[in-house]
C-alpha cells in the first residue's frame, strides 16, 4: 500500500475524490497527510473530519520561497510518502524542490496541456473559441505545467458556456482523471520513459472520456 501526501490550497474537491477512492478501494493507498499553504483552506477541515492529519504552512509567513519550501519539505518528509499529489496547490515550486521528489509528484491541471498552461484556463479557452477543453494529470518537473503526461480527459465546450459553467464541467472530469492516475501509480502501472508515460493494461478500468498515455511496449 502506497503512502500519499496531498497538497491543496482551497476547497479540496480533488482531495475529497482521492479520499473517497481510497475509502472504497479504488486506490490501494493511504493518505498520510493533507498540507496546505493557506490556513483558511476549506479542504483542511474536510480532511480533518475524516481523521487525516493536516497542516497549514502559510507561504506568507516565511521570509522567502526557500524558507517556505524548507518548511514544506520537512512536513512532507515526516510522512515518508511514496507519492505527493498536487490537488489544486496554487504555488509555483522551485526546480530544486521538484527534483527532490522526481517521479513521485503529480499535478492536476485544468486544461489539455500543452495548451493553456498557467491560470485562467477556462476564460482563455472560451476566448479562443475551442470546442474541446479538459484536464491533464502529469508528473511534475521544474517547468511549470509541464512534465510527462499520465492522463487527459476532454469535455465539450457548449455555446452557452461561461468560465464558471465550463470550470464546473472540467472539475468533474478532474476528479475522475486524478483518481485514475493515482490508482495507476499505487498499482505500479506507470512507467516513465523520458518525456512519456506508459500505462500498463491501460484500458482495464478506464472511463471512455479519459485518455491515458499509451503503453507502447
Amino acid at each position: 500500500m502506497k503512502r500519499l501526501v496531498i497538497l491543496i490550497s482551497g476547497h479540496g474537491s480533488n482531495m475529497s475524490a482521492i479520499l473517497d477512492a481510497v475509502g472504497n478501494g479504488k486506490i490501494d493507498g493511504e493518505v498520510m497527510a493533507v498540507i496546505s499553504n493557506r490556513t483558511d483552506a476549506a479542504g483542511l477541515a474536510l480532511a480533518a473530519d475524516r481523521g487525516i492529519a493536516t497542516m497549514a504552512i502559510d507561504h506568507r509567513a516565511h521570509p522567502s520561497r526557500d524558507a517556505f519550501e524548507n518548511a514544506l519539505t520537512a512536513a512532507i518528509d515526516a510522512h515518508a510518502p511514496d507519492l505527493i499529489v498536487l490537488a489544486g496547490f496554487m504555488r509555483i515550486l522551485s526546480r530544486a524542490f521538484v527534483d527532490r521528489y522526481g517521479g513521485r509528484m503529480i499535478n492536476i491541471h485544468p486544461s489539455l496541456l500543452p495548451t493553456y498552461p498557467g491560470l485562467d484556463t477556462h476564460s482563455r479557452a472560451l476566448a479562443d473559441g475551442v470546442r474541446i477543453h479538459g484536464c491533464t494529470v502529469h508528473f511534475v518537473t521544474g517547468d511549470v505545467d509541464h512534465g510527462p503526461i499520465i492522463a487527459q480527459a476532454s469535455v465539450p465546450v457548449r455555446n452557452d458556456d461561461d468560465a464558471k459553467t465550463l470550470a464546473a464541467r472540467v472539475l468533474e472530469a478532474e476528479h475522475r482523471t486524478l483518481v485514475a492516475a493515482v490508482g495507476w501509480y499505487c498499482a505500479g502501472r506507470l512507467v516513465i520513459d523520458g518525456a512519456r508515460v506508459r500505462v500498463k493494461n491501460e484500458h482495464a478500468d478506464l472511463p471512455p472520456q479519459i485518455v491515458p498515455a499509451p503503453d507502447l511496449s
